[in-house]
């Protein structure tokens, strides 16, 4: 007696989210509009959600040639502001199928001036950006989840993508923001509460994972190395000596990951972390 195999579909359908309502948190950010292009990309809805809505209109405006998007105002911080984009993206298509939890606040330490160096290092810390960074990379996650995600249970099907970070499974290593000559005390240094959140981000997608794992929602989790954005040769030339691949991402070179995670393509993945980093956190 031979097992019949279920009818399996094509490629192409497994990796298109053609009808999918994707909701992008921190959508009109560098990471986030390529989030937006790999979704419309895919035949898929973006839904830029940003706290700054005329800059989240304006991406989506850009992006509409290539598909169907929508800029709304989202508040990652505030429940009330959530459930309310939740309410907009309804009553706009009626469904939303994925959620992206892009939204994060990441201070670039490339720059040289002293006054980074004066709060960034862990001693110096400011209790209030602590705060505001867990706040908005992590307590955002968590209530968009609780809200967008309760809303896929409830339809009983929907996927979870928590953009974590290479960071979220290393430490950062400081000496690439050391500057020659500079005292200790005076030298830079990648906040504590960036890897906090993004470590947490990844305890986060295991628990809801198993927690809706029988209402058809899958949740998953990225975490991406850095991307080249014009930063300063000396910083680029210090971090791809910790990469094996030699280099940093290039822009876009995330949207296949993003594709495949929110596509059926992984339709038997859930509470799992993509590593894409270059082979960075091999070493």
């Amino acid at each position: 007696m031979s097992l019949k195999r279920p009818k399996s579909k094509g490629l192409d359908r497994l990796f298109g989210l053609k009808g999918q309502v994707v909701v992008i948190t921190g959508g009109a950010g560098f990471l986030g509009v390529m989030h937006a292009e790999a979704v419309l990309e895919a035949g898929g809805t973006a839904v830029v959600a940003d706290v700054d809505v005329q800059r989240a209109r304006k991406v989506a405006k850009s992006l509409s040639s290539q598909g169907a998007a929508l800029g709304v105002q989202l508040d990652v911080t505030r429940p009330e502001s959530v459930k309310s984009a939740l309410k907009k993206v309804l009553a706009r298509y009626g469904r939303v199928d994925v959620l992206i939890n892009n939204a994060a606040r990441n201070p670039k330490m490339e720059a040289t001036a002293d006054s980074v160096a004066e709060w960034s290092r862990l001693e110096n810390f400011p209790l209030e950006a602590w705060t505001m960074d867990l706040a908005v990379g992590l307590t955002g996650a968590f209530l968009c989840s609780q809200v967008f995600g309760g809303h896929m249970a409830s339809q009983g099907r929907g996927v979870i993508l928590n953009i974590s970070s290479d960071l979220g499974l290393i430490a950062p290593d400081q000496r690439i923001y050391r500057e020659p000559g500079v005292p200790e005390e005076k030298q830079k240094a990648k906040p504590v509460s960036y890897p906090v959140t993004k470590g947490g981000l990844l305890a986060l997608t295991r628990y809801l994972a198993t927690y809706w794992a029988d209402k058809g929602v899958r949740v998953n989790s990225l975490s991406p190395g850095g991307v080249e954005n014009g930063q300063p040769p000396e910083f680029v030339s210090r971090l791809t000596n910790l990469i094996p691949l030699g280099r940093m991402a290039r822009p876009g070179e995330y949207k296949g990951a993003v594709v495949f995670l929110c596509s059926d393509a992984s339709s038997y993945m859930t509470g799992a972390n993509l590593v894409i980093d270059g082979g960075r956190t091999c070493w």
